[in-house]
């Protein structure tokens, strides 16, 4: 179901009465689209899980990945961003699954949220599909903290980090630099960056993507 949070940002609801689980995504820099309507419905089909995905980007109109001038003009709002206005729309999404429990989990630029949101107490897992460990240049603004700063401020929230080794978004040093502040890491031998989350992509690896989202489920229900 799409709808709007009292901010006026757009979400995707797939809602479970009785759900024991909550689970809110972060999509990718491209932003909530049907891949993450789909992904919502097969993950809580999967798991029995109130799922839901929000917009990173509301209120801007921004070019979509097939835009010469897409990724461009999506770093330059995202200098803009603010993380605080991100965490809120989280966690009322996380209020919204009506579950006990809720965890986080994003891709690619939504992976670096959800490490991110582990700081702000709401959420008791933390899953992050190749999220970068350090904020890239091209995003830096007054509004944007550190993934690994607010890994260091994340209390009891548990964190998983599935990455591949060829992701030059998330070189091996920062792949060190995660466990070394406790984010427990899964290493996948040749893959490059978005190998899992959308089958269209030519980095995509079925079988490795098969077994990520192995762990990550059974990581979240842990």
């Amino acid at each position: 179901m799409r709808f709007e949070l009292p901010s006026g940002t757009p979400a995707e609801l797939v809602a479970v009465d009785g759900a024991e689980r909550g689970l809110v995504i972060v999509p990718d820099l491209w932003g909530l689209r049907p891949l993450f309507d789909d992904l919502c419905a097969d993950l809580s089909r999967r798991t029995g899980w109130s799922v839901i995905a929000v917009e990173p980007f509301p209120g801007e109109d921004l070019p979509g990945s097939d835009a010469s001038d897409g990724y461009d003009r999506r770093s330059e709002a995202l200098s803009r961003a603010d993380d605080a206005a991100l965490f809120a729309d989280l966690e009322v999404a996380a209020d919204l699954t009506a579950a006990d429990r809720v965890a986080v989990m994003g891709f690619c630029m939504g992976g670096m949220y959800a490490l991110k949101a582990s700081s702000t107490g709401r959420f008791d897992r933390a899953v992050s599909f190749y999220g970068m460990a350090r904020l890239p240049d091209a995003w830096k603004g007054e509004g944007q903290g550190e993934p690994l700063d607010a890994l260091a401020r994340r209390g009891d929230c548990r964190a998983l980090e599935l990455v591949g080794t060829a992701d030059t978004f998330v070189p091996l040093d920062d792949i060190d630099a995660l466990e070394s502040a406790g984010v427990q890491v899964v290493r996948y031998e040749g893959a490059e960056h978005g190998f899992v989350h959308d089958a269209s992509r030519p980095a995509h690896r079925p079988d490795d993507a098969a077994d990520a989202w192995r762990r990550a489920i059974e990581f979240i229900d842990g």
